[in-house]
């Protein structure tokens, strides 16, 4: 498990810049598979999803050790998740992509809602997806998925390094989720990732501005002269940023 602890500095940072940004500046590191794969918001939302990992793995069910009184054990993995996950963390699960049942319904993801977690992702997928839709808790799943997971889930394991819609999940890793979808940021990357996606996302701004104005991509993005970060700089004082 990682030391590293998320500051509200590199939290902010976090919240203002866009998934495929973030993926940019991990491709230049070398890390080509950090964006979950095939995992979705239930619903828009106005701010991104920023939170470290905290984890629970699912392995496939044996009906005799999957029932429904396993709930009554308030040690239960998906459980104790529910009731452990931090504040400000996000709860990660490992469904091996297996959307046939839910990883989670509506009832605990709004636990986790009033208990300040930052978010929720899953590679399978939620039940009462609409009514998780309709919370402020950012979700992210497959697809809807009406059976209880102990159909085919069997919660075997808590804040340990996982899967999740192929990409290495570790506990304490930094997640950011948008209105693409989520990616993992090693932790003792973040907040370096932090300070420099918040400097592309101001010359993707400016480059944005620039092209819906008439400019031309080339010479302009990347920049391959001094006279476009000339106008650059110019355009961040007149802006502020």
């Amino acid at each position: 498990m990682s030391n590293y602890v998320l500051s509200s500095e590199t939290r902010n940072k976090l919240m203002g810049v866009a998934t495929p940004t973030i993926a940019t500046a991990l491709f230049k590191r070398g890390l080509r598979n950090q964006f979950i794969q095939d995992v979705r918001p239930l619903s828009p939302k106005k701010a991104n999803m920023v939170g470290q990992a905290f984890t629970l793995r699912y392995i496939p069910a044996r009906e005799d050790l999957n029932t429904l009184d396993v709930f009554r054990n308030p040690e239960h993995p998906q459980r104790a998740a529910v009731e452990k996950c931090p504040p400000g963390a996000v709860l990660v699960m490992d469904s091996r992509k297996d959307a046939r049942a839910a990883s989670a319904g509506s009832i605990l993801i709004s636990r986790l809602q009033v208990r300040g977690v930052a978010g929720v992702v899953t590679d399978g997928g939620f039940r009462d997806s609409p009514e998780i839709a309709n919370l402020d808790i950012p979700a992210y799943h497959h697809r809807p998925s009406a059976p209880t997971n102990l159909t085919l889930h069997q919660a075997i394991e808590i804040n340990g390094p996982i899967g999740c819609g192929d990409v290495a999940v570790f506990p304490g890793d930094v997640l950011v989720g948008d209105n693409e979808g989520v990616i993992v940021i090693p932790a003792h990357l973040a907040n370096e990732i932090a300070d420099e996606t918040v400097e592309m996302t101001a010359y993707e701004d400016f480059v944005t501005e620039e092209v819906l104005n008439g400019a031309t991509i080339i010479g302009l993005y990347p920049a391959t002269s001094d006279a476009p970060k000339v106008k650059f700089a110019e355009w961040r004082k007149q802006k502020g940023r």
